[in-house]
């Protein structure tokens, strides 16, 4: 009877994924209990809403908290099974006729305590086996933890490296078009300095194309070893308490040397050339526009980019210290063109918009109604994007003054770096048809 009842009562103790003792165990929706690390394993695939690996019941993912009641369950089951294994004949010390408690780290053995004592192991370094087994692991766990993190880290900056490249690839078709058109608008005489303009663009798209694929093939092979020894570090675990301290070797250091040397994504940054005479042909359109400050709240720029391109949160980007306005004229014809200062913001939105995207109570950022250039700092960087649709530039962000021209001939909006006098985005013709007014929103000052 006591034998059924030891037996029932490990096998409720068992991952049904490793189908071996839990491991920091964790109950998901459903009620079951896996492994931490094995459940990870098997979820890291997986679409979601993932399912449960014992009732395929759909379950969401989240951050589990360890089940500190199993974690001691499984805990009395393993000095159980260990005092078991030590109470054999086996493991009665042939000298003094003692159980072998303690464990030689130097000759990775069991010895009895008068043993470990003796002159012959007297100075080597002894551990109670059933406290260093369970330290051991509890390293090994904190280790994985760790080197989880860095997987999944790895992984985003993978996935981004590789979504980078192939708007890379767009970008710079679509900047080397408009270059072409902004040059027909120009003097014949500039052709040569638009051919090098080209070429210098082109030389730059290869080598920092070939920058990302070394880029991404170096977090695929780290993606590799973090993987293996993840799996190394987890089979560790799952190991009797005795087999784990004789095999325990070096897997820590060399769990720690994977860490090191994390590959970083490329941040892809084109020169914009300056176009000669381009500030000055639009200086003949210039006008004074006056702001009013929105009294709407509601409008998410920043926190909805971070969100949409850099799969973040708002990070804080739609605090009240958030200066947003927009100006007192409507434009819905002619030619116009003014300049912001953005130089001591760190996150700022300049262009044109409807007057009912101004008046929304909730505005996203995806809105067809709005012309913006916006620059948000991400992780210590910053980034360029336009709106409609939302598209990340790969160019230097611009210190001092912007330019905006508005042009209803054409149907379209223009962003320029003035101190550089070069030409950060332009919508193709026909984008714009309807009547805007300028807006304007920083923050970080």
């Amino acid at each position: 009877m006591d034998s059924d009842f030891s037996h029932a009562f490990q096998k409720e103790l068992i991952c049904v994924i490793c189908s071996n003792y839990l491991v920091d165990p964790v109950t998901i929706c459903c009620g079951h209990s896996f492994c931490r690390p094995c459940l990870c394993i098997s979820w890291e695939e997986a679409q979601s809403p993932a399912n449960c690996p014992a009732c395929r019941a759909p379950s969401r993912k989240q951050d589990f908290k360890t089940n500190i009641l199993l974690k001691n369950l499984v805990t009395i089951a393993r000095k159980a099974s260990l005092w078991q294994f030590l109470s054999s004949e086996k493991q009665i010390c042939g000298t003094h006729r003692e159980t072998k408690k303690m464990f030689c780290d130097v000759e990775k053995s069991l010895l009895c305590l008068l043993c470990s004592n003796s002159q012959e192991h007297g100075s080597h370094k002894h551990y109670p086996i059933e406290g260093a087994a369970e330290e051991h692991r509890e390293k090994l766990l904190q280790q994985m933890r760790i080197l989880w993190k860095k997987i999944q880290e790895n992984q985003r900056n993978l996935n981004e490296e590789r979504r980078t490249a192939l708007l890379w690839r767009g970008d710079v078709v679509l900047r080397a078009q408009m270059i072409r058109n902004e040059y027909r608008k120009l003097h014949p005489v500039l052709h040569r300095e638009e051919k090098q303009h080209l070429e210098r663009l082109n030389k730059e798209y290869q080598e920092i194309f070939q920058q990302l694929q070394r880029s991404w093939v170096n977090m695929d092979q780290k993606s590799k070893h973090l993987k293996e020894m993840y799996q190394e570090l987890m089979k560790m675990c799952h190991k009797p308490d005795v087999e784990l301290l004789q095999d325990l070797g070096d897997i820590v250091a060399r769990s720690e040397s994977v860490l090191l040397h994390m590959p970083q994504p490329v941040n892809p940054e084109l020169t914009i050339g300056p176009i000669t005479g381009l500030v000055d042909r639009l200086n003949r359109f210039r006008v004074e526009i006056a702001f009013l400050e929105v009294t709407n709240h509601n409008i998410r720029l920043f926190g909805d980019v971070r969100r949409l391109m850099f799969r973040r949160g708002s990070l804080n980007s739609d605090r009240s210290d958030y200066f947003a306005a927009w100006g007192t004229w409507v434009f819905s014809s002619g030619k116009h063109y003014w300049e912001l200062d953005v130089d001591s913001s760190w996150d700022w939105a300049l262009g044109v918009c409807k007057d009912s995207w101004i008046r929304k109570n909730s505005t996203m950022v995806t809105s067809k109604d709005i012309f913006l250039l916006l620059c948000v700092k991400v992780d210590n960087r910053f980034s360029l994007l336009t709106t409609s649709p939302l598209f990340p530039h790969y160019v230097e962000k611009p210190l001092g003054r912007v330019g905006v021209f508005l042009d209803f001939e054409a149907g379209s909006v223009s962003f320029l770096n003035v101190t550089r006098s070069s030409l950060i985005w332009s919508y193709p013709a026909g984008s714009l048809n309807f009547p805007v007014r300028p807006f304007f929103s920083t923050g970080h000052r």
